[in-house]
This record gives C-alpha cells, sequence and structure tokens, in this order.
C-alpha cells in the first residue's frame, strides 16, 4: 500500500506541533522536514513531537551537495542531516545537487564528481540505516532528460527521489520514468503546476500528468516507499494540507 506524506516547505518553521497535527487530522500519514535544525530542536524533543500527533518523519531533508570551493563543507552538513535523520528514527535523507543557473550543460567531470559526492553520503547513511536520495529539479545542474541519464548511470550506492513535475518539464512521462528507474527509487514527490520559475500551485491545480496513473505505476513496480505531496504556498497552509488529500482521495488514493 503507497504512503502518503507533506512537505512542510509552505510553513517550515512556524507552529510546527499544530500543523502536524493538523496534517494528521487530515489523513497524512507523514510529513518531510524543511526546517532548519535549529528550529527543529533536538531528536528527542521531534521524536515527542511527533508522537504526540501521530504522525511520522518520511525524510529529512538537507543542503544542496556542491562541486565549487565549499564542496566538502556542504558534505559535512549533509552528513550531520543524516545523523540527526537517524537519531530521530527517519529512514530517508534527501538533497539536491547545486544549482545551475544559464550555462553550458553540465560537464563529465562535473558529473562525476556531483555523483562522487551523492555515493559518498550514501555510504554512510548505510551506516545507521538511512538512505540518501538525489531530488532532480529544474535550473540545477541537471537540467534535461540527456542530463538525467547521464547523471543516474553514474550513481551507485544512492538512491533516487522521483519529483514527477520536474521530469514532465524536461519533457518525459513520469510513469515511464517510475517504470524505468524502479530498482533505484526510495522516494516520490508529487507538485502541480510548477514552473520553471518554481511557481506551482497545488494537486488540481494542473494537472501536470495523469496522478492516477502515476500512482498505479507505483504500485505496479512494487514501490514502498513516502509519496510526498509538495504544495506550491499559493493558498492558506491549513487549506492546502486539506485539498492535496482530498485530491489523492478522489482519484483513489
Amino acid at each position: 500500500m503507497l504512503r502518503f506524506a507533506y512537505s512542510s516547505l509552505p510553513w517550515k518553521g512556524k507552529d510546527l506541533e499544530y500543523n502536524l497535527g493538523m496534517l494528521a487530522e487530515n489523513g497524512w500519514e507523514g510529513w518531510e522536514t524543511r526546517e532548519s535544525l535549529d528550529q527543529l530542536g533536538t531528536p528527542a524533543r521531534l521524536r515527542r513531537v511527533c508522537a504526540d500527533a501521530g504522525i511520522e518523519i518520511a525524510a529529512v531533508s538537507g543542503p544542496n551537495v556542491s562541486s565549487a570551493h565549499d564542496a566538502q563543507e556542504s558534505l559535512e552538513r549533509c552528513m550531520r542531516r543524516i545523523e540527526f535523520a537517524a537519531e530521530c528514527g527517519a529512514g530517508l535523507f534527501m538533497s539536491k545537487g547545486p544549482a545551475h543557473g544559464p550555462v553550458s550543460p553540465t560537464t563529465d567531470a562535473e558529473l562525476d564528481l556531483i555523483a562522487s559526492h551523492y555515493d559518498t553520503l550514501a555510504e554512510h547513511g548505510q551506516k545507521m540505516g538511512v538512505q540518501v536520495a538525489w531530488h532532480p529539479h529544474v535550473n540545477h545542474f541537471v537540467d534535461s532528460e540527456a542530463e538525467w541519464d547521464r547523471f543516474l548511470q553514474r550513481l551507485t550506492t544512492c538512491k533516487l527521489c522521483l519529483d514527477m513535475a520536474h521530469v514532465v518539464l524536461w519533457g518525459f512521462e513520469p510513469s515511464q520514468a517510475a517504470r524505468d528507474h524502479a530498482n533505484r527509487l526510495a522516494y516520490v514527490h508529487l507538485h502541480d503546476d510548477l514552473t520553471r520559475d518554481n511557481t506551482a500551485g497545488d494537486l488540481g491545480d494542473g494537472p501536470m500528468c495523469d496522478y492516477g496513473d502515476f500512482l498505479w505505476t507505483l504500485e505496479e513496480v512494487g514501490f514502498h516507499g513516502w509519496i510526498v505531496t509538495v504544495s506550491g504556498g499559493t493558498r492558506d497552509p491549513l487549506e492546502s494540507m486539506k485539498l492535496n488529500r482530498e485530491y489523492l482521495r478522489s482519484i483513489g488514493f
């Protein structure tokens, strides 16, 4: 059975106890942290807050992996997040790579370097039972179907967060992407009405794809990880968490 979680992106750092309680009340089983460690507090505190709300941590998200002069520093920050995830009982850490901007395509050497960083993080996570998943994102170092293919073939240990909206913006079909990469799928993001300017809405505002077909495909390929809805923050946070869960129910989930 698929499990559905919600990203704290629209309200990160604010009213954590209240928002987690409302997520559980509206039928969400888990949530994805986007807060700083200062905002989250200690692992013991976060475990207590989640237990009181009746909700699980789907993943801890982290800073982008870097390929620049601060690469080692970014790796250390990500490792501390992975250790935090382990102490909280979260089974996954998710991170994007470096932003790209309007420059030439990423070189093979850059892809090699970034892939090695992600595999280093994944090996660190394995020691404490935390999977590491790379999150593809438009306007970052992977920004086309061709770069997607070139990068994924370089990863050996790191898993994939399949964000269906970003692959749609690159021009390919998310259900097929799920079939093609079923063996490395660890985590899934749902967006709607996402643009290259990084504006987005809530599920049903587009739709960007056939969400029912995509979710059925995930079941078909045996995916058992979390599926996380990410709101674009265009509505009141409470309204959005209700609307997104209602949309999933309306398509049979």
